[in-house]
């Protein structure tokens, strides 16, 4: 087993740092079509109904999972031969994600506020294709001991990413017009382009096969009296869009890894829910509550994400997913400890770092254990389809956290949010027991 030392060096490796930038040009556009594009409507004097509207600018983000298998499977003409799959395409989604965040900073909401909702979509579409094509180089380009690693890199940048595009362009607004604003973090984006030059192309052999496997299907289909275009079509859908979803689905235990999906990040997302509401009920000022929990929060976040990817490579990701839950379901705890208290910002500030720390940590070991389900032959189908699992408990079930924190009241509330996770915690220990030592139900890449 590594020493801890040794497993720190990880994040040294030139690939791990280059994943940190490319978290950081994916976690850019989510707040641009989110809270700092509330933020801009509001100061122009759009109405509230329809800035509620304007949330459904971000569905692309939930339903990215229905375009990738074309990414998976289609070649970019001239730039897949250039520089290879996975980087020409997300070459192409980082400059259409630079012009459509430029037009969305220049267009009118006031005046023409439809203009404003296409370029939003606009962004958001581009956006979650970005999401689509760093997630898969991510994948491929790591080896399984390293996906901690790579996805505590992938996080933070993430959240870096979403800081400067949220409090930072806010406060540029200040100095600078909106046009301007956008105009700034349209630029911004070309950071992950440089990232994606400066970094090779991932070998893929299984995607490879599947290309060999789809040709001699098409050829089948033909020699069967099919005419070309009719059989290019059959093999293509059976091999982008069938194929991931069958080899998913035969796979030993596969209905335990989507529970699990769904049920680890429950705890986690009913306390987010309700966590600004608590501070405030509780007598925190706004200036308390920013302080504490957004930039102390965010460095502790960053720290637990940290250890999380040392966890992952010293143990592998089914004893981290299993620690790091542990620890995340032990702070929790920390909040009911607050609601006894009251307001006091010295035990706010133990609160959240015990958190955030765990948090962090169990983030990371949930990214790396949904990298490791998917199979190399399809990389961006399976892993959008899974991070939409990862969205159940903070689309749905943290919408039923409002009722349960009136009915419960604070303290047991977050008693509550600690307990949830305990279902998840005992079926990872039952999955451990039940295929091997590793966790893992089976070997997920072709020969």
């Amino acid at each position: 087993m590594r020493s801890w030392f040794e497993a720190s060096k990880i994040y040294f490796d030139r690939r791990i740092i280059a994943i940190l930038f490319l978290g950081f040009s994916s976690g850019l556009p989510l707040l641009l079509v989110y809270g700092t594009l509330s933020y801009w409507l509001e100061v122009e004097g759009v109405s509230l109904a329809t800035i509620g509207f304007f949330s459904l600018a971000r569905l692309p983000y939930t339903f990215k999972f229905l375009w990738a298998p074309l990414i998976d499977h289609i070649r970019l003409p001239v730039l897949h031969r250039l520089i290879g799959h996975r980087r020409s395409w997300a070459l192409l989604s980082q400059a259409c994600l630079i012009l459509s965040i430029f037009a969305l900073g220049h267009s009118n909401p006031t005046m023409t506020p439809e203009i404003t909702a296409l370029c939003a979509v606009l962004v958001a579409f581009f956006s979650a294709t970005q999401d689509i094509l760093i997630d898969a180089y991510r994948i491929e380009l790591l080896k399984d001991d390293e996906q901690g690693a790579g996805a505590a890199m992938y996080v933070n940048g993430y959240r870096l990413g979403m800081l400067i595009a949220g409090a930072v362009a806010i406060g540029l607004s200040d100095w600078v017009s909106w046009p301007m604003v956008y105009s700034i973090m349209a630029g911004l984006i070309l950071i992950g382009m440089v990232t994606v030059l400066l970094n090779r192309e991932p070998e893929n052999l299984a995607a490879a096969h599947q290309l060999e496997e789809r040709d001699q299907q098409t050829q089948a289909h033909v020699d069967a009296g099919k005419p070309m275009w009719m059989a290019s079509l059959m093999a293509n859908f059976n091999i982008a869009v069938l194929l991931p979803f069958k080899d998913f689905m035969m796979r030993s235990g596969w209905m335990w890894v989507l529970v699990l999906i769904v049920l680890y990040k429950m705890g986690e997302a009913m306390l987010g829910a309700m966590a600004n509401p608590f501070y405030h009920q509780i007598g925190f000022t706004p200036t308390e509550i920013a302080s504490v929990t957004k930039v102390f929060g965010l460095a502790a976040t960053i720290i637990g994400g940290m250890i999380g990817g040392i966890v992952v490579y010293r143990y592998g990701i089914f004893q981290a997913l299993l620690y790091c839950g542990i620890v995340q379901m032990l702070s929790t705890l920390l909040f009911a400890v607050q609601a006894e208290v009251g307001h006091n910002v010295p035990m706010l500030m133990v609160a959240i770092s015990g958190e955030n720390i765990t948090a962090g940590m169990a983030t990371t070991a949930f990214v790396a254990y949904l990298s490791s389900q998917c199979n190399s032959a399809y990389t961006a189908t399976q892993y959008a389809l899974l991070s939409s699992f990862m969205a159940v408990p903070r689309d749905v079930f943290a919408s039923f956290s409002g009722i349960l924190a009136q009915s419960l009241g604070w303290t047991w509330f977050f008693v509550a949010c600690s307990m949830i996770a305990l279902p998840a915690l005992l079926l990872l220990v039952w999955m451990i027991k039940r295929y091997d030592q590793s966790g893992e139900i089976e070997d997920k890449n072709p020969a």
